[in-house]
């Protein structure tokens, strides 16, 4: 089991620790709001080129590997990281303040996550392969021979999220969609948790080892904020890019990356206020049950998810009167939790202040600040759909456990918000699917919210995210730079993929994938009817 003894680490520059040169940081523990651990040298931009250098030249060894290969190399780390997991978790505890059974479930997610790619790598669907025999009697014109596969993009850059200091970190959906699509990563560690980047980068540099692949296969990299991170995607080697986020520092990749000679991909998870409609028939019977289910998806990891509600639709009368007074009073017995850094409480309290502050705003109620430091009381507020929708600074998202209430007098209104609302991760429709009249309302609010929405939910709630081939983490702009994608799941692996063609190209020049003895054992499209593997 890795552990950190140490009283300095560094970055892993291709398996090797590196001092950096820009200088030295340390965790926080935000509960105590103190520096804890060791301290981790910062790479200065001029040592950057070390990292990419090495993806790029693993890349084209590493990019051949068999499916069986690659599989093997993910379940390797995989493996390595659940046996460092109790170290992992302890140190991500400190880190972030997050509690010792959210971890452990993050850190299951990981595995099996990077479990999941290894399949996906060893089934080798991603390689889309699609031939066409050439047809030499074809009139008026011969079809070429022509055989279709996807390829990897190239070393691909991504950079580790604060509230996810596993599952969206170093080890998570991006990076292990990225190598099992063949691609080496160079990962920007975050300055928030970085004793438990670096514990899991040791893990996957150890299985880069085992499996003798090249070293630069991964490389994690310490730096000093955005400094380093823009350099990074200015480096022409990097092919593209992964980041989970704010808007800003989203928006800010985007334009660097479009900024280059050769403007490469940028695959940014932004802002969503997941939107929540509730109908007049989900009201009609026992209401407590589902404010208090609001409040816990609410209030859950303080609100730090970003799927988290912060708009929640409730229509006018008696029966929302009593929806959102129990709201208040769920919320009430609800306490804050301690969120991850010191900077994110103090954007979560501003962002509250500015909210309070609206004209036709007014507090539904709170909850109580939690027991350590950097942990705001959750709280509600409302308005009506008038005031909502004349007042753009209310659909601004406030990371952490802020909602809006909105009332709305008739269900026709809904659809004026789903279409001047922003692009969304999620969406929810909570009613009772055999009331008629709301069911039609239901079916013309979901024909505008799916082209809005990555995932739209009917009776559920927002937060939690299964990890799977059908599931989407993902949505238009600003939910996402990239609405065409998704970030969770396996058709995650399709963002660093590019489809190459070949016509009439000699045998003993196809690779593998598209070679008539089909040496992979792929399942293949052939002549438009797919081939299933032998």
């Amino acid at each position: 089991m890795s552990t950190l003894t140490d009283s300095t680490y560094h970055s892993l520059i291709a398996g090797t620790p590196t001092p950096g040169n820009g200088g030295t940081v340390r965790a926080i523990d935000p509960a105590a709001d103190a520096e804890t651990g060791p301290e981790f040298t910062l790479l200065g931009t001029d040592q950057l080129q070390a990292a990419t250098q090495a993806a790029s030249e693993a890349f084209s060894v590493y990019r051949r590997l068999s499916p069986e290969a690659r599989a093997a190399f993910l379940t390797t780390a995989a493996e390595k990281i659940q046996a460092a997991g109790e170290e992992i978790i302890a140190t991500a505890m400190t880190e972030t303040g997050l509690p010792e059974p959210r971890l452990q479930g993050e850190l299951a997610r990981t595995v099996n996550q990077l479990k999941l790619f290894a399949k996906v790598a060893a089934t080798g669907d991603h390689f889309g392969v699609r031939i066409e025999p050439a047809l030499p009697e074809r009139k008026p014109l011969p079809r070429p021979d022509l055989r279709q596969v996807q390829v990897p993009l190239g070393p691909v850059a991504v950079f580790g999220a604060s509230n996810f200091p596993l599952a969206f970190s170093v080890a998570g959906g991006d990076t292990a969609s990225a190598l099992a699509a063949g691609c080496p990563v160079v990962f920007k560690a975050h300055n928030a948790h970085p004793g438990t980047g670096q514990l899991v980068g040791q893990a996957i540099s150890e299985a880069v080892a085992e499996h003798n692949l090249p070293g630069g296969v991964f490389s994690l990299v310490y730096g000093p904020g955005t400094k380093v991170g823009q350099a990074l995607v200015e480096d022409p080697r990097i092919k593209a890019v992964g980041f989970t986020g704010s808007r800003g520092g989203g928006t800010a990749i985007m334009a660097t990356a479009n900024a280059r000679p050769e403007p490469i991909p940028v695959y940014a998870e932004m802002s969503s206020v997941n939107p929540i409609f509730v109908f007049s028939s989900a009201l009609a019977g026992e209401r407590t049950a589902l404010a208090e289910g609001f409040v816990t998806s609410l209030n859950g990891s303080a609100g730090q998810l970003c799927t988290a509600p912060g708009l929640i639709f409730v229509p006018e009368g008696a029966d929302g009167d009593d929806f959102v007074a129990q709201v208040g009073t769920a919320l009430a017995e609800a306490s804050g939790f301690t969120m991850l850094t010191p900077g994110i409480c103090s954007a979560r309290i501003n962002g509250e202040k500015k909210l309070s502050s609206i004209a036709g705003v007014s507090q539904v109620g709170r909850g109580a600040e939690g027991a350590t430091e950097n942990a705001p009381a959750p709280a509600v507020y409302t308005t009506d759909v008038a005031t909502f929708l004349n007042t753009p600074e209310l659909s601004e998202e406030i990371f952490g456990a802020v909602c809006l209430v909105v009332r709305y007098s008739a269900p026709e209104q809904l659809t004026a918000v789903a279409q001047g609302i922003e692009g969304q991760l999620t969406a929810t429709l909570h009613l009772n699917p055999e009331d008629d009249a709301d069911a039609v309302v239901a079916r013309d609010l979901v024909q505008d919210l799916e082209l809005k929405v990555g995932r739209l939910l009917v009776n559920g709630w927002p937060t939690g995210v299964d990890v799977g081939d059908a599931i989407v983490h993902g949505g238009p702009f600003p939910a996402t730079s990239d609405g065409r994608s998704t970030s969770v799941g396996t058709l995650a692996i399709h963002r660093f993929l590019r489809p190459v063609a070949f016509q009439n190209v000699p045998a003993a020049l196809l690779p593998e994938q598209v070679q008539d003895e089909n040496p992979w054992k792929l399942t293949r499209r052939l002549d438009g009817q797919y081939q299933l593997a032998d």
